[in-house]
């Protein structure tokens, strides 16, 4: 019996043993491993503060950036501005902002805005007398399609009493055109540049304004269409 309980208790002493070993090796590679994988967060954090500074330069390049670009748009902007109030003087001058300039426009507005394929009657600096045969006015362009007609005043600088006589003869147009009496008249006042003032106060007069927008004339004030 003593001989049996003592192999029984070498057994187990040697199982003890070998668990004993078994653990400590487990627990050596367990802690070698968190030793690894603290030394990889801690790494890890270093590149996340890293790349966290590296989006913060880049943020503040790009909103240098962004100014930079929007103060060369401005300025690009100011300077087109000046460059074809100064063109409309020039040409003014010469006596060819009419037909250079805004004669060739009228077609493309008329199509893009009041879907008129073609003109029936195209004229540019057209005298013409009213219906009494009293009076005699020169019209810059004169365009007239089945439904409509327009009649376009061009001033290479708009002045305030300029706009005015436009304003207060656009109820007289009838008198010189009988046939639109029976259409839809457009009066148009062009002009290489118009600043925003005189745009506003033409809308408030129920007068398109046609100006250079970027690199073409159009239209300034179209929601005069759903007025």
């Amino acid at each position: 019996m003593e001989t049996a309980a003592q192999e029984k208790f070498d057994y187990l002493e040697s199982v003890l043993g070998q668990f004993i070993v078994t653990s400590s090796t487990s627990l050596s590679r367990l802690e070698r491993n968190i030793s690894i994988l603290s030394s990889e967060m801690n790494d890890f954090k270093d590149e996340m503060r890293d790349f966290k500074d590296e989006m913060r330069d880049f943020k503040d390049e790009m909103r240098d950036f962004k100014s930079m670009v929007e103060a060369d748009i401005a300025e690009s902007r100011a300077d087109r501005k000046a460059m074809n109030k100064k063109w409309g003087e020039l040409a003014n001058k010469m006596g060819t902002v009419v037909e250079d300039i805004v004669a060739p426009c009228i077609s493309g507005v008329a199509r893009e805005y009041f879907q008129v394929a073609e003109f029936d009657f195209f004229a540019i600096r057209l005298q013409k007398k009213n219906g009494s045969g009293t009076m005699r006015r020169e019209f810059d362009v004169v365009a007239e399609s089945e439904n409509h007609l327009f009649v376009v005043e061009t001033k290479a600088t708009p002045r305030t009493t300029d706009i005015q006589k436009f304003i207060d003869f656009v109820p007289e147009i009838t008198d010189w055109f009988p046939s639109a009496r029976a259409k839809t008249i457009v009066p148009v006042l062009a002009s290489l540049y118009l600043p925003p003032d005189v745009v506003q106060f033409l809308t408030r007069n129920q007068i398109f304004a046609l100006a250079m927008k970027d690199d073409n004339m159009d239209l300034l004030n179209p929601e005069l269409l759903h007025q």
